[in-house]
């Protein structure tokens, strides 16, 4: 087993540095953050069988305190995964947040659980995922039957935001591209707004520097590629196997130019499209629309905010 050592989080949280050997660009690990509950909680609470697995969005990483907390009050332990080539994981050299398929992450999250011990321990097991984190999971949890006990998304990216009709026209220029250049360039499309209402709401703490860049990550043809693929997979009908919720906003935003319904609306996604696709991943499945909720729900104002955890909270008594 490996050390844990004090997190940049501080209060409690520790981290694992989970080696996963060498590729092109050198050394390629993955970090797993962990909170435990207190005594009394990992005593009493109701939720004191179950380990949670978090995994983060695109151009991201693990630094939701508030959301930890919420499980490890109930007596749950909290861990997140900051994948290869991200924050914590991320080394000189690499391109940030590249893969060129979505299963390469498979990797990652058996050298998790493995370091939490969830099986030997007989405990439950609850995949948590944001964003692309919720797209890799659901595909993760779809390969690996009977593995997870219950799977939570937040605004998952089940999706293409040009649809499914654009996803399919799209995919054989970017597939094409993807083979003779995969890490190629992209326009930037990302105009930092998302980023922008976070900060507007006080909701975004100061990150290190490179882990959460206000416009994203570059993005590049092979990683669209894999994305895409995901997205397909998904529209053909998948099945992760266990009882799931899927958590979005109430409604969309164009991301074009800013306007003050970013504040209270996914300025990222197109949730309508997400909410259909979310109904091919699984036989229950529960979607919750959080009105006035971000992108990342837990983000959101405080009205909003505090309607996704009772959402998530009503879900998880189920499980208890």
């Amino acid at each position: 087993m490996g050390e844990w050592h004090p997190d940049v989080l501080g209060d409690g949280f520790e981290q694992q540095t989970l080696p996963l050997g060498d590729d092109a660009e050198g050394e390629v690990v993955a970090t797993l953050v962990r909170a435990r509950p207190h005594a009394g909680a990992r005593l009493f609470g109701e939720l004191r069988d179950i380990d949670v697995l978090y995994v983060h969005g695109w151009s991201d990483y693990f630094f939701q305190v508030e959301l930890a907390r919420f499980f490890t009050d109930r007596g749950a332990r909290f861990s997140a995964l900051d994948l290869r080539n991200y924050g914590r994981s991320l080394r000189p050299g690499q391109a940030p947040g590249y893969v060129a398929a979505l299963d390469v992450y498979d990797a990652d999250i058996a050298a998790a659980l493995d370091a939490l011990g969830t099986a030997r321990e007989g405990r439950r097991l609850v995949l948590l995922g944001h964003s692309t984190g919720g797209l890799t999971l659901t595909l993760w949890a779809a390969r690996h039957p009977g593995v997870a006990d219950a799977l939570v998304l937040n605004s998952p990216w089940l999706e293409l935001q040009l649809g499914p009709l654009g996803r399919q026209a799209l995919a054989p220029l970017v597939n094409a591209r993807a083979r003779f250049d995969p890490l190629g360039t992209h326009p930037v499309v990302d105009l930092g707004f998302y980023t922008r209402a976070q900060r507007e709401l006080g909701t975004l703490p100061d990150s290190p520097e490179g882990w959460r860049p206000a416009q994203g990550f570059p993005t590049h043809p092979g990683w669209l590629a894999a994305v895409i693929a995901g997205h397909a997979r998904v529209a053909s009908g998948v099945d992760v196997g266990c009882p799931t919720l899927v958590l979005l906003s109430q409604r969309s935003t164009s991301a074009l130019s800013w306007n003050d319904t970013m504040l209270s609306s996914d300025s990222v996604l197109v949730v309508d499209d997400i909410a259909r696709a979310a109904t091919r991943i699984a036989r229950t499945v529960t979607i919750a629309r959080i009105d006035g909720a971000l992108h990342d729900v837990f983000l959101s104002a405080p009205e909003a905010k505090d309607a996704a955890f009772t959402a998530l909270e009503t879900w998880m008594t189920q499980l208890a």
